[in-house]
């Protein structure tokens, strides 16, 4: 289902689609490489996954959630961990007040975050057309591939892939997913 990597490998992998310090904008979709960014595999590959999107304004509001919820040590630890990011406009789209409550409660927003987080290394290379993946917080995810539609993660856009960190991938989506209830484990 997916590629566990060493620290060291991951370092080292595979070619940087588009760095994060570029805007997520007419990126590509699962499946098909993003071009854009010039920045070379190395530079990307030996920050983090907090320190790429720490440098990237797109994500201020997903590293400052990272943050509130004690969870930036953990994400800038070996992993490697696939995150699926989302934008500052996706956290948008939830209502100002919902965001408010859900950034003011420690334990939701934990879990809110580790829902967006696979534990080792998904490339858009090892996506299938339907499957579910546990993530961190424990629920499963269920992503779809479809070349009409590009890929999606329980409905979420998947807008650019394989963005590589030295502690996992990164792939950016449109929507914050939200994790079931605790009877839907």
């Amino acid at each position: 289902m997916y590629r566990t990597r060493s620290f060291a490998r991951a370092a080292a992998a595979l070619a940087v689609v588009g760095a994060l310090s570029v805007p997520v904008v007419g990126v590509g979709t699962a499946g098909a490489q993003s071009s854009g960014s010039s920045t070379s595999t190395s530079a990307a590959a030996s920050k983090t996954i907090v320190d790429i999107a720490a440098s990237n304004p797109n994500f201020s509001t997903l590293v400052a959630a990272v943050q509130a919820a004690g969870l930036a040590p953990t994400l800038s630890g070996a992993g490697p961990f696939t995150v699926f990011a989302p934008t500052n406009e996706a956290f948008a789209k939830i209502p100002k007040a919902d965001l408010d409550a859900i950034l003011a409660d420690k334990a939701k927003l934990a879990a809110i975050l580790t829902y967006h987080v696979v534990p080792g290394e998904v490339l858009s290379t090892d996506l299938k057309k339907k499957q579910k993946v546990e993530t961190v917080e424990g629920n499963k995810v269920l992503i779809k591939v479809s070349k009409k539609k590009g890929a999606t993660i329980d409905g979420a856009q998947i807008v650019q892939t394989d963005i590589q960190g030295s502690n996992g991938v990164i792939h950016v989506i449109d929507t914050v997913i939200l994790p079931p209830d605790d009877s839907g484990k």
